[in-house]
């Protein structure tokens, strides 16, 4: 289960992602949440241990989206959006 800044980041991300075909910059996650660089790099590491998006530390900027919503016991196999490259 995701902690509620984690789900609204996830969220951010989706969004985001929908409406301008890219995924947010870490700077952009800061302005939108109001947490600090080390708090939104660490719920990316959070988000991508859970598999929710693809993130390496060493390339902040390049998020991949992988799972749009929470996932849940019993659900179904995730379904990716799309694939960004």
């Amino acid at each position: 289960m995701l902690q509620d800044i984690e789900r609204k980041v996830l969220h951010i991300i989706a969004n985001f992602s929908v409406g301008r075909r890219r995924t947010p910059t870490v700077d952009e996650l800061c302005v939108k949440t109001g947490r600090s660089r080390s708090g939104v790099l660490e719920v990316l590491a959070a988000l991508a241990r859970e598999e929710y998006i693809e993130w390496d530390r060493s390339h902040p900027d390049d998020i991949k989206l992988l799972e749009a919503w929470e996932k849940k016991k019993g659900d179904h196999p995730p379904v990716v959006l799309y694939n960004q490259s």
